[in-house]
């Protein structure tokens, strides 16, 4: 059997971005009830409920783009939760940014992945580019009349960061 982790292929035969677009069509409201009903809590140390976490931003519009913003640096002592996803699930990243923008009403998201994380990084960029072809994300993606772009930041390293820390590190 041919490795599919992190192909778009083998990421909808284990059941990503099955009725995607009918859950964007639903909009904002029906997706933050259904979250707030699973109990769904974030990975972190305290637990807190992603339901509620997006509802502090599907608040209406002051005219000014609202962004979702991904942490993966895995920056808790101990944890590999983000690495795993990235590693061997990245599509699951990239619909789940789909679908927690749609609630935010958010129209891009920023991934940030730690730089040292190359292979992860260039497994999501691969997952991204491919969900950008097949119309998944982007303009009108998932043909929900919703546009959607996901952007992957890589970090530079957090031992030492700026000029300012490399001064008082080497003092």
């Amino acid at each position: 059997m041919a490795d599919t982790t992190g192909k778009l292929k083998g990421a909808m035969a284990r059941g990503d971005w099955f009725k995607t677009k009918e859950i964007i069509l639903k909009g904002p409201d029906w997706i933050l009830e259904e979250v707030k009903k699973s109990g769904l809590r974030g990975r972190g140390g305290a637990g807190f409920p992603s339901g509620m976490k997006w509802g502090f931003m599907n608040k209406p519009s002051d005219g000014r783009p609202k962004y979702l913003v991904v942490n993966a640096d895995e920056g808790e002592p101990g944890t590999c939760k983000d690495r795993e996803i990235m590693r061997h699930d990245p599509h699951k990243l990239v619909e789940g940014c789909l679908v927690a923008g749609r609630a935010m009403g958010a129209r891009t998201a920023y991934i940030y992945i730690r730089g040292e994380f190359y292979n992860e990084a260039s497994n999501m960029q691969a997952a991204i580019q491919e969900a950008y072809e097949a119309g998944l994300i982007g303009k009108n993606a998932c043909r929900s009349g919703y546009d959607f772009d996901i952007i992957m930041h890589r970090g530079a390293g957090a031992y030492i960061c700026g000029e300012e820390m490399v001064h008082t590190y080497i003092m």
